[in-house]
């Protein structure tokens, strides 16, 4: 590595880099020829990776270093005689604090500069992107004026930027969303307030006046019903009508491919690391354009451990958020964002199988799209399908809402609640809305809201992610309940202020916003009352038959049943996109699966008022999935050995405990899928 720059010759070096204003090019020329000279290349290697790096938006040096041909040591030392300039030393000279804080952490990381001291009149800057320095440099404030450059590798950069300032990160990271649109209101006692003061009211209500009650919250659950088996119906006409068109145009070539990030949140998730790692392992995007990022928890020290004891590829690296007041997926997600090298950014849960062409697929929608088409959401489905009752449900529910309801309002104009993973940004757009509410715990289906407020649309990518479905009874309805929870919240803190809602999205997208979040939050709390009626059939009794007018009990079954017929013919197209048609036997019992999202809406409603952040992590890795590829168990067993040298042998005893969620603690956290 060469030397560190001479603090007292640095005053010969004001004027800047040898080659500021140099063509890409004649850089890219410059930094192979270094590199030739010293033999640390070959001519052939060089001129493979110059036919390579035509098509990739990615620095020579980058490409090199992910193919494998030069170390970082090598590229250093290439690049210090290409710029004449010296290597900043970190360890033995610490960055002064105060000259990071003149243009922030955060434009840090986006710049890749890092001021780290003032000698000679000016200010040494050190960056890994030494190309891009001149015009960086013209935007730094006069306080850093005359910028003097000096290297440091990404890694050294990201690490001494943590040490200074991680925890102004950190703290930036729970408040990025502009509090108009962020439900961190709800800090306030008056929010909560207003839920139990709901409840009482009900309470009262229910003592002083029980029919009128009745009658009251049933025709407002039957209307919700109508609302939203409507917009089922019309969102699945209008997707069939979608597929039975003629297919798109091919996408036109793209000059140079751009590198993608993707964010993969963990959360003491080491049961399933090494499988994690192999299935991110089989796509097939180009090593130099992919980076993902595992984000981890500072306090999740097993998880963190695993990950340093294992020998990860370039393209993928740890991200470790520092603890702060919360601990919330959106928090790490936002915290991640920063250290990102993509101009697309991506989401996978820490059970994903993503298909192996997914990344190449999301490139191509974006590259064949407008700017307004900011995020593309991939298809959700799950690989323990056949494990239970509760799994086959929740397969069919997923086959119905991301192949068919969801698909279909995004064609109908619709804002659209983003699934949690799989889903993929453009970054400018991502970061032009503040990135995920920290505070919710929901904050897929708010982004989605979001972007629609200020003029983006969501698009669906016919491209499978299978995970892991969660097939039991009390980790289902606790799930459910945060889902429900985040949605109400959600609710409430976009309605703060109709009027602009209404004037953003519409009177169409707002009416949408209606029925989806309010109407689906009012059909489960009251779902009981609905199903009050069915014991018509049976020759029950019900409260309100003397006072409904003629005809008004037919009209209510006819309507009942309308909305089972709707609810099983989304059901089957789901299943018939998603090629599981064995599973339409088991249609009708979803009627007896949705009264657990019943139990699960009481239990929302309770956290709103006493811990409204509280994030419920799911617990993942107990069912795993059959392999396709013969390899791949040989392959896990490799990783498995690193992350567990003392373990490599895992019985089958104890695998059969893992499948049955024993043998491992139960553990309550803030957040996972």
């Amino acid at each position: 590595m060469s030397p560190v720059i001479p603090l007292t010759a640095a005053r010969s070096r004001l004027s800047g880099p040898a080659d500021p204003e140099l063509r890409p090019e004649d850089r890219d020329r410059r930094l192979g020829e270094a590199l030739l000279a010293t033999g640390t290349l070959s001519p052939q290697a060089l001129a493979t990776a110059f036919s390579d790096h035509s098509r990739m938006d990615v620095g020579l040096g980058e490409l090199l270093l992910a193919h494998g041909e030069i170390t970082g040591d090598a590229l250093g030392e290439a690049r210090s005689q290409q710029y004449d300039a010296g290597h900043a030393d970190f360890q033995n000279f610490p960055p002064d604090p105060r000259l990071i804080d003149v243009i922030g952490a955060a434009r840090c990381l986006r710049q890749g500069l890092l001021p780290w001291r003032r000698v000679a009149g000016g200010t040494l800057i050190a960056t890994h992107r030494p190309e891009h320095f001149a015009a960086e440099s013209r935007t730094l404030p006069a306080d850093l004026h005359p910028a003097i450059m000096v290297l440091c590798s990404e890694e050294e950069l990201h690490r001494t930027l943590l040490q200074q300032r991680g925890h102004h990160l950190a703290q930036a990271a729970e408040f990025r969303v502009s509090p108009d649109e962020s439900c961190r209101f709800w800090y306030a006692a008056g929010p909560r307030a207003a839920v139990v003061a709901f409840l009482a009211v009900l309470l009262v209500t229910a003592l002083v006046a029980p029919l009128a009650l009745l009658a009251a919250l049933t025709l407002w659950t039957v209307g919700w019903m109508v609302l939203g088996t409507a917009l089922k119906l019309t969102a699945a006409l209008v997707q069939a009508r979608a597929l039975r068109q003629r297919p798109e145009p091919d996408i036109p070539t793209i000059a140079r491919l751009p590198v993608v990030s993707i964010l993969v949140p963990l959360y003491r998730e080491t049961e399933i690391m090494a499988r994690l790692i192999e299935r991110l392992s089989r796509l097939d995007y180009p090593r130099a354009l992919l980076d993902i990022c595992l984000v981890t928890e500072a306090d999740d020290i097993l998880t963190r451990e695993m990950l340093h004891r294992t020998h990860l590829p370039r393209w993928m690296r740890c991200v470790t958020v520092p603890a702060g007041t919360l601990k919330t997926k959106p928090r790490a997600l936002n915290f991640a964002l920063d250290f990102c090298r993509g101009s697309i950014v991506g989401v996978y849960d820490a059970e994903d199988a993503p298909a192996p062409d997914q990344i190449r697929k999301v490139v191509d929608h974006f590259h064949s799209r407008g700017a307004d088409v900011a995020s593309v959401q991939g298809v959700l489905d799950f690989y323990n399908t056949d494990t239970n009752w509760l799994s086959r449900c929740f397969t069919i529910e997923y086959a119905g809402w991301f192949r068919v309801i969801l698909p279909g309002m995004a064609r109908m104009g619709l804002p659209v609640p983003l699934g949690g993973t799989t889903l993929f940004f453009r970054r400018t757009a991502l970061e032009a809305l503040g990135g995920w509410d920290a505070h919710n715990v929901t904050e897929d289906a708010d982004l989605g809201l979001r972007l629609a407020r200020h003029g983006y649309r969501t698009e669906f990518l016919d491209s499978i992610t299978e995970e892991e479905a969660n097939c039991r009874a009390w980790p289902w309805v606790r799930q459910r309940s945060r889902w429900l929870k985040g949605y109400a919240m959600t609710w409430a803190s976009h309605m703060r202020n109709p009027a602009r809602l209404w004037r953003q999205l519409g009177g169409w997208g707002f009416a949408g916003m209606q029925v989806l979040f309010l109407g689906t939050l009012s059909q489960f709390a009251f779902a009981p009352l609905l199903w009050s009626f069915w014991g018509l059939m049976l020759g029950f009794g019900h409260p309100l038959a003397g006072i409904l007018p003629s005809g008004g009990m037919t009209v209510l079954v006819g309507l009942f049943v309308a909305a089972e017929l709707v609810n099983l013919g989304v059901g089957a197209f789901g299943l018939s996109r998603a090629g599981k048609l064995r599973l339409l036997a088991w249609l009708p019992t979803l009627h007896v699966y949705f009264p657990l999202a019943s139990m699960a809406s009481y239990n929302a409603l309770w956290e709103m008022a006493s811990r409204p952040f509280f994030w419920d992590k799911t617990r993942h890795g107990l069912f795993e999935p059959p392999q396709a590829d013969p390899d791949a168990e040989e392959i896990i067993a490799k990783v498995h050995a690193q992350l567990h040298p003392d373990d490599a042998v895992v019985s089958r005893q104890e695998k059969a405990q893992r499948r049955r969620g024993e043998g491992a603690p139960r553990t309550r956290s803030r957040y996972g899928s």
